[in-house]
């Protein structure tokens, strides 16, 4: 868990950020201008920033450039943006930043991005490479979804073990929509107990938007809060 400050003028990103990163059990501060991120950064200390580069006040770049020259860019900082160029993704590089996150940002590419940050400094000497931000990452890892299991687009992986409830058997003398319910609902309840109850966990294991995914357990009558009692 740490604390995370994100800084963006849009409402709707902060909102968005703000509930990926709490559901992952991060604590998040939020600020719409660098007047308030300044204010965030001393009161708070943050593990990490998500600064936008686009801002009324004072921009991102501008603002990174000012912590890096008065000693305050003692965090890991994400810079964000929607219509930054390529040059000034590189120059927030040089001036320190980690790394660099074009909007509409996903939300595997914010964790994955978040994860690499917090991170940046208990990696082994082995896997660092030269130059600030820059890390090996380890290789990706196949995963099944729902539509690829239903497709055959995608070979299923070793099964894992979670106990008694993981193993499950269907009754097949039914109608397919009746068979392929009962599968997805065991399908969900097994990584919402895997993953603890969090959504966003689920989602990215599941490859679902996390709107499709609430609608899904909806439809197939899934206890959200069996996973989280699991876990517990």
């Amino acid at each position: 868990m740490a604390n995370i400050l994100v800084v963006d003028d849009e409402l709707g990103i902060r909102d968005l950020l703000s509930e990926i990163l709490n559901d992952e059990g991060h604590n998040v501060e939020l600020a719409n201008n660098a007047a308030q991120a300044r204010s965030a950064r001393a009161k708070a200390r943050p593990d990490l920033v998500l600064l936008d580069i686009w801002m009324p006040d004072t921009d991102g770049v501008t603002l990174l450039k000012e912590w890096s020259g008065t000693g305050q860019l003692t965090m890991p900082v994400i810079m964000m943006s929607g219509h930054a160029t390529i040059e000034t993704a590189v120059e927030a590089t040089k001036i320190g930043a980690h790394s660099f996150l074009e909007k509409p940002i996903t939300m595997q590419k914010l964790l994955k991005a978040v994860e690499a940050a917090l991170h940046r400094d208990t990696l082994a000497p082995s896997v660092r490479k030269p130059g600030p931000g820059f890390v090996t990452a380890p290789p990706p890892v196949a995963e099944l979804t729902v539509e690829a299991a239903m497709t055959g687009g995608q070979s299923i992986p070793a099964p894992v073990e979670m106990g008694p409830q993981a193993r499950q058997t269907f009754e097949l003398d039914k109608p397919l929509r009746d068979a392929r319910d009962e599968f997805e609902k065991s399908y969900f309840e097994f990584h919402l107990a895997k993953e603890g109850g969090s959504m966003t966990r689920v989602a990215e294991k599941t490859g679902l938007e996390r709107t499709h995914l609430y609608r899904k357990l909806k439809q197939l009558g899934v206890d959200l809060s069996r996973g989280k009692r699991a876990a517990g």
